[in-house]
């Protein structure tokens, strides 16, 4: 497996794992859905928000847009905090949302060489460094999203067990892997 292929197969299995979260958040009530916790983003709502408010914004950062916002977001805040107008209304309205980047980044991780992942993304932070344009390798900032994405799935997996979720969403690597070779796919 060569560089491109590793990346597109960790994206692969980003979006997997995403598809696993909004099917158990499902399971909850409006109240548990936005019931606070002092981890992740503070509940499993904004959580939600701000992962695909992630892969929103980074996916129009690397296409050239220095300050990208989420629809929704309010200057000056991490991705994904939606308050203002244009913000996703309920989990449908995410799911649909997310299912349409999902779609934007397939087609692009299609597009990648083993030349385009030296190419620099600039991008202003809203964390580390916030209000700075950052330059970075789109291979470096491709890994971001997906360790990203890891370490947010698994603050949202935690406040879904303390809400007393019953059908948890394994979202580790290895579990689609095993899926899919029991599916013959891989």
């Amino acid at each position: 497996m060569d560089s491109v292929d590793l990346i597109r197969r960790l994206h692969q299995h980003r979006t997997w794992a995403h598809e696993r979260l909004l099917d158990a958040a499902e399971d909850l009530t409006p109240e548990q859905l936005r019931q606070t916790f002092p981890i992740g983003q503070g509940s499993v709502w904004k959580t939600l928000c701000h992962l695909y408010g992630a892969e929103y914004v980074w996916l129009a950062a690397i296409r050239g847009d220095e300050n990208p916002l989420t629809p929704g977001d309010v200057p000056g805040r991490i991705p994904g905090n939606q308050e203002g107008e244009g913000a996703a209304s309920d989990l449908a309205d995410l799911r649909s949302r997310w299912e349409r980047v999902n779609v934007e980044w397939a087609e692009y991780l299609e597009s990648l060489t083993p030349e385009s992942l030296e190419k620099i993304v600039r991008k202003m932070s809203s964390s580390s460094g916030a209000g700075r344009v950052h330059g970075t390798r789109l291979a470096d900032v491709l890994l971001h999203l997906c360790l990203h994405a890891q370490y947010t799935t698994a603050q949202l997996v935690n406040m879904m067990r303390h809400l007393g979720c019953e059908r948890l969403p394994d979202g580790m690597m290895i579990t689609l892997a095993r899926s899919e070779a029991a599916a013959g796919e891989k």
